[in-house]
């Protein structure tokens, strides 16, 4: 295990796709934390619209000019993972109270595995309050318009995907 770096926090999600209301909690987790790994997982519970890789490559294309975010994927436990990666953070995003249960019971699940990390919780910049990736990839698979909802690599994608599936 890596020695604990509280300025050092892992953002994690399955990114698919990345939204800008993602992209504005990373940006606003940089004002807290030197560094911000955008953790991309690998198991979900969620029927993935792009593969692992896919979502690791919108993420590091949206982000090109910031080296104090790192994208990468990973699999297993997250507290697992923070461990090795000698986080002392885990960044969560609230959009609605609906959000708040689910995030308390992993974060109180996390500080059982792990004492020594933290779970800090950012509230959605109200912009973004109602934005979800299952929203973005509903509209955007059915030809409707998430430009400004996304960051352009991610439009591009969403379009060769929507175009893939034979709807464009």
């Amino acid at each position: 295990m890596a020695e604990q770096n509280p300025r050092l926090a892992i953002y994690p999600g399955t990114f698919d796709p990345l939204t800008r209301g993602h992209m504005s909690l990373i940006n606003r987790g940089l004002k807290i934390f030197e560094t911000v790994i955008v953790a991309v997982a690998k198991s979900t519970p969620k029927k993935t619209c792009f593969t692992l890789e896919e979502r690791v490559d919108m993420a590091r294309q949206s982000f090109p000019a910031e080296p104090r975010i790192i994208v990468e994927p990973f699999d297993g436990l997250l507290i697992d993972y923070v461990l090795r990666r000698g986080a002392g953070a885990i960044l969560r995003g609230l959009r609605a109270v609906s959000d708040f249960e689910y995030e308390f019971q992993m974060a109180l699940m996390n500080r059982r595995l792990s004492r020594d990390v933290q779970t800090v919780f950012l509230m959605t910049d109200y912009k973004w309050m109602y934005l979800s990736s299952t929203i973005v990839k509903e509209v955007a698979l059915h030809g409707g318009s998430v430009k400004g909802l996304v960051p352009e690599p991610v439009l591009a994608m969403l379009s060769d995907k929507h175009k893939a599936l034979g709807r464009g």
